[in-house]
């Protein structure tokens, strides 16, 4: 293995994501030595200091997000993310406007499951840029390029496939994106409040996007232990996506 390479260890009960270094680390499950992790392969056995046993894997995608992107800020989750791929059919190499970087969730997804893309984030928040730079470097993404600018101010790409927005004031920034756009790209809106959601929609209808939708994806985990039933607590509602399309 290589320095700098990302591996997975994973238990039973237990997983971590380390960057391949000549260093010992700790963790929840004992000392951690990858300078003897970097002499081994991907499936091979390496034991901590307490002598719990782990399996090196080569860590997917939502093993990055979920272990080495630090989330000081909401993030849209998988759900939502899958729902704007499947009704947006964006292409492998498109160019992806994100607006409000937040901690980069959005941006490190979208930029990692489609590798030949670029992926162009604003962020007007100082400590949300600065957080968002060390997690799209953490999880060793290099078609992603962030900017501290207001985005309902402009945004300088043309030509794009798809925008994103996923702010407070979301409905200052469509008019900007319709002139980024290319014609048949899409827009999509993240609104987490019905009060949100009524602003973006007379935002969008008044530049006159089309094939205006508004969906909300609803998901429910069941638990199979003891017996199979639908978990009690859980994360249903998330928000709302609007998907237009500029004609």
């Amino acid at each position: 293995m290589k320095k700098g390479e990302l591996v997975l260890l994973m238990s039973e009960d237990s997983s971590h994501v380390f960057q391949i270094s000549d260093e010992k680390v700790n963790t929840s499950d004992g000392w951690v030595d990858l300078a003897e992790v970097k002499k081994m392969i991907f499936g091979s056995k390496v034991k901590t200091s307490t002598g719990k046993i782990f399996t090196i894997l080569r860590p997917n995608l939502i093993d990055v997000l979920r272990k080495r992107v630090k989330r000081s800020a909401q993030v849209m989750l998988p759900k939502d993310i899958a729902s704007i791929i499947a009704n947006t059919g964006i292409d492998p190499d498109s160019l992806i406007i994100d607006a409000g970087t937040g901690t980069g969730y959005f941006s490190i997804f979208i930029a990692k499951l489609l590798p030949k893309s670029i992926v162009v984030t604003y962020e007007v928040d100082k400590e949300f840029f600065e957080i968002a730079k060390k997690n799209i470097r953490s999880a060793d993404v290099w078609n992603v390029k962030i900017k501290n600018r207001d985005v309902t101010k402009g945004i300088q790409e043309k030509n794009a496939d798809l925008v994103m927005l996923d702010l407070k004031n979301s409905s200052l920034a469509v008019k900007h994106a319709y002139r980024s756009l290319k014609l048949g790209g899409w827009l999509v809106i993240y609104s987490p409040t019905v009060d949100h959601l009524l602003k973006v929609t007379k935002s969008v209808k008044k530049v006159g996007l089309a094939d205006f939708r508004i969906i909300e994806n609803i998901e429910r985990e069941w638990q199979s232990t003891k017996t199979i039933r639908p978990k009690t607590m859980g994360m249903m509602h998330t928000g709302f996506l609007t998907f237009a399309r500029k004609v």
